[in-house]
């Protein structure tokens, strides 16, 4: 059985406070994880609400995720929010999933479907004896009692989903069966947050959304994740980045204007909060919180 480990961000964000929040993914090696635990380290001083760790394409990560979130909740005064996926697994592995979680204090999971071996894109293929949505995740994540539950959102719609509307329809139900807060994917229009958030307020459900922030650090490499995801770069964030270069640093640097931006953009809008999809990678957030002014 899991135990609480400080409020959840509900209630944080409830009593009015800003949430900033930061995510890991398990490193392949071990520079990687040199590299991961100095970004820990480089961020632990802003006091993040959480700290996620995510759960590798077809669950292939899910060892790892366990050990590191189980390590973060041990070895340091962060919240562990540890990734969770139906991909590739029975109902009987993911109930081990979570109890060995439980085991190592980790109360808070992102309960998601996941995404198939070859990509997000690729056919879902349901795992025999296993369960087919997130819900089924926040549903069995809740069963087994004591743990708090967060759940992605997409500003966008999901790539499956047959519109914006009934992916709206989804994450309603996925907080009505029991999700505290949700995470959305990476995004690059706050008007397609404040989208999101008015179509899932339409129905009922006032859970935190939290906007998901990924600097454009690569223009290609942002582009092929986006085609991935469904998320749109838009033509005058490709103009400005084209204009900035060709030298990568100036490209770069002008990403980073973008990103925060954006930040500002949302928390003047009234987001409770920012979620970066860090990379393993301190830099980047810590150059965005400097142009938003948060410090230690």
């Amino acid at each position: 059985m899991a135990t609480g480990r400080g409020r959840s961000l509900a209630e944080l964000i409830n009593q009015g406070e800003r949430s900033f929040s930061f995510e890991f993914f398990p490193p392949k090696d071990e520079a990687g994880e040199e590299q991961l635990w100095e970004a820990v380290r480089a961020l632990e001083p802003y006091r993040p609400t959480f700290v996620s760790v995510t759960y590798g394409a077809g669950g292939s990560t899910r060892d790892k995720t366990v050990a590191i979130t189980g390590r973060i909740a041990a070895e340091t005064e962060l919240l562990p929010v540890a990734h969770l996926t139906c991909v590739g697994h029975t109902r009987d592995e993911v109930v081990a999933i979570l109890d060995a979680y439980a085991s190592k204090g980790v109360a808070h999971v992102m309960a998601l479907r996941g995404d198939p071996a070859d990509g997000p894109r690729a056919e879902w293929v349901p795992t025999p004896g296993g369960l087919d949505y997130a819900i089924d995740v926040v549903r069995l994540a809740r069963e087994r009692g004591g743990f708090r539950i967060g759940v992605a959102a997409f500003p966008e719609g999901h790539p499956s989903a047959a519109s914006v509307e009934a992916d709206a329809d989804v994450l309603a139900a996925k907080a009505r069966a029991g999700a505290e807060f949700a995470v959305t994917q990476m995004f690059f229009r706050a008007a397609d947050y404040f989208g999101l958030v008015d179509r899932v307020r339409a129905r009922g459900v006032d859970i935190p959304i939290l906007p998901g922030i990924m600097p454009i650090l690569n223009l290609t490499a942002i582009r092929r994740q986006s085609e991935l995801i469904g998320a749109a770069v838009p033509d005058e964030i490709v103009e400005r980045l084209e204009s900035a270069g060709p030298d990568p640093a100036d490209i770069r640097a002008e990403g980073i204007a973008v990103a925060a931006e954006l930040c500002q953009e949302l928390l003047d809008g009234g987001a409770p909060g920012l979620h970066f999809y860090t990379l393993n990678r301190s830099r980047a957030t810590l150059e965005i919180f400097a142009k938003l002014d948060v410090t230690v």
